[in-house]
């Protein structure tokens, strides 16, 4: 059953037998209006990769969507799933292209795709954003419910106590025949909402194979898992990069891939004919909380001056930034268990590498050694909030 095609889809879905697939997943050109081009260093050679994404007009657009998008519905089973990924420059006709092919029922989810992606450039807001349609063929669809941890804000006793409706249609706590609360310790948490955040592929990555537009095996892999099972089948008629069908393979999918592009099938065969690489996400493994290591105190400091918590440096806690480098303030809190020394040392280490020559430190509450100016580092040590003040108005 796993097929990789080279060919233009429309030709390759209208060969495929009514009812037969679980999932479609379509990741078709986003009406950018330019050419996508991306190179990567192989063996010593630059391989470019690159494909066409411009269009007569929007109508021209819709129309070639719509064709096959007709021919998706035709092959999915009646519990079957079909995503369509696409951007801000047309997903609002998209959306309406999906509600008259599958029917405004059927619709089950935008799904929208969050991720840090940073530009000095853009004059407006930054995108950070790419949307999912989710439909399904018929309401006797498949879904397999995720879950997700809960807030460090949630009341994590009230949301384990079960709950019922009273005689007057209130929700209630339930209570047994004593009156005593009846609890559930096996909720799995929170179920999946329709904002995923996961990070866009750094351009480092080792997952990344030097196609435009690649998406993360991340976000294809929850695709996957909400809308099939294992041994299902997975069609992508625009694989590109192959993350579909590394995913599919992954999770133990049978799976189809399309595309016009000869670099991109030959791309496909080598990702899924060796061992697929998946970039890890520590933001998702640990949640976006095991990032904030400051402590209420060291906050306060932070935000009276206007700085920048700095989350994942040794060197320094945070940046009071200035339009002059020359005034740029570098602060680190020396910890309990940290000597003087070693946290003038770090400063001093991380500060040079980032040129930065204004350094405070702030001692610890179990520190003895008075406040002083160390001549031979440059560096500030300060006692209290009321020392770091008077010092920041002198400079």
């Amino acid at each position: 059953m796993n097929k990789l095609v080279k060919g233009d889809c429309l030709l390759e879905l209208k060969k495929i037998a009514d009812n037969s697939i679980d999932l479609i997943y379509l990741d078709p050109p986003f009406y950018t209006q330019k050419k996508q081009t991306l190179s990567k260093k192989e063996n010593e050679k630059i391989k470019k990769y690159e494909f066409a994404d411009s269009w007569d007009n929007i109508a021209e657009y819709l129309n070639y969507l719509k064709e096959r998008i007709i021919e998706c519905k035709r092959i999915l089973k009646k519990s079957g799933n079909i995503f369509l990924h696409c951007d801000r420059k047309a997903c609002h006709y998209l959306k309406i292209v999906m509600d008259e092919v599958f029917g405004i029922n059927n619709f089950r989810s935008e799904i929208i795709w969050s991720y840090k992606r940073w530009s000095n450039s853009k004059k407006g807001l930054l995108n950070s954003h790419q949307n999912i349609y989710f439909y399904s063929k018929t309401s006797d669809f498949k879904f397999n419910t995720l879950y997700t941890n809960y807030s460090l804000t949630t009341n994590l006793d009230q949301i384990l106590q079960n709950r019922v409706k009273d005689n007057n249609g209130i929700t209630v706590y339930q209570t047994d025949e004593h009156g005593n609360v009846v609890n559930n310790y096996n909720k799995k948490g929170v179920p999946l909402s329709d904002v995923w955040n996961i990070p866009y592929l750094n351009p480092k990555a080792k997952e990344r194979n030097g196609y435009p537009t690649q998406k993360p095996i991340l976000l294809l892999e929850q695709i996957i898992k909400i809308g099939s099972d294992e041994g299902d089948v997975v069609l992508d008629p625009f694989c590109g990069s192959g993350t579909t069908l590394a995913a599919a393979k992954m999770l133990k999918r049978k799976y189809i891939g399309f595309d016009i592009s000869d670099d991109a099938i030959n791309l496909c065969k080598e990702r899924l004919a060796g061992n697929i690489v998946k970039t890890s996400s520590k933001l998702l493994e640990n949640g976006i909380e095991k990032y904030d290591n400051k402590t209420k105190e060291e906050q306060y400091i932070i935000n009276l001056f206007g700085g920048l918590p700095v989350q994942r440096n040794s060197g320094f806690d945070a940046i009071i930034p200035s339009k002059d480098s020359n005034k740029v303030i570098a602060i680190k809190f020396q910890k309990n268990n940290e000597s003087l020394e070693n946290c003038i040392k770090k400063i001093n280490n991380a500060c040079k590498i980032k040129g930065i020559k204004n350094k405070i430190i702030i001692k610890s509450s179990n520190s003895s050694i008075k406040s002083t100016i160390n001549n031979n580092d440059d560096v500030i040590i300060l006692s209290s909030y009321k020392e770091l003040i008077i010092n920041l108005i002198k400079r």
